[in-house]
């Protein structure tokens, strides 16, 4: 199923009834996000794994009683702060010093920490356009993304990038154009789509 396939809203009502499809389709969607900032705060690939399946653990616990209402704020935040209490909890069971009663503590103070909301919201961002980039690669051909990865994302000489793909520097600029137009629309239906 494709990230589009289905409304946000849709998705967490589906994740309430307990289907296994959602359930692929959320760890599809967000496992990648929730690995990442679990590594941005120092955890190997196999605790950030641990992360992931904790956190599905925990919202599968939490969704047959879960109600999306959008006026009491964002998924994104419900899911911010599951993710943090989880990378607290394991990093007090890695050794971080004080009692398990603790890491409601923590928790909270990392949810007011502007280091931890910054990681959070970067990756976040990463989320959406590596999201919106798959949408891309669907929709415009392989030397437009080529170039535009090229030129716009990892900073190449146009010149550079249209002597390799054979094709001319204004050629190299129409992509950027459009890919980074159609990328703003594609970012900002996904956002909304998030409610």
């Amino acid at each position: 199923m494709n990230d589009r396939s289905s409304t946000h809203a849709t998705l967490l009502a589906r994740l309430a009834t307990g289907g296994d499809d959602a359930w692929t389709e959320f760890a599809s969607q967000y496992g990648a996000l929730i690995r990442g900032f679990a590594r941005r705060r120092g955890f190997s690939d196999a605790d950030c794994d641990d992360v992931l399946q904790d956190t599905l653990l925990a919202l599968s616990k939490a969704m047959p009683a879960f109600k999306y209402d959008p006026s009491k704020g964002l998924f994104r935040s419900y899911l911010k702060t599951v993710v943090v209490h989880i990378v607290c909890r394991k990093s007090f069971q890695k050794g971080a010093p004080g009692r398990l009663e603790d890491v409601d503590a923590m928790t909270r103070t990392a949810l007011g920490d502007s280091e931890v909301e910054q990681s959070w919201e970067s990756q976040w961002r990463q989320y959406h356009q590596e999201r919106a980039m798959r949408t891309i690669a669907s929709e415009f051909n392989e030397q437009d993304v080529s170039a535009f990865e090229q030129y716009a994302v990892a900073g190449v000489e146009a010149t550079h990038v249209a002597s390799a793909l054979g094709i001319s520097v204004d050629q190299v600029y129409q992509a950027k154009s459009r890919i980074t137009k159609r990328l703003s629309q594609i970012i900002a239906a996904q956002i909304q789509d998030e409610g």
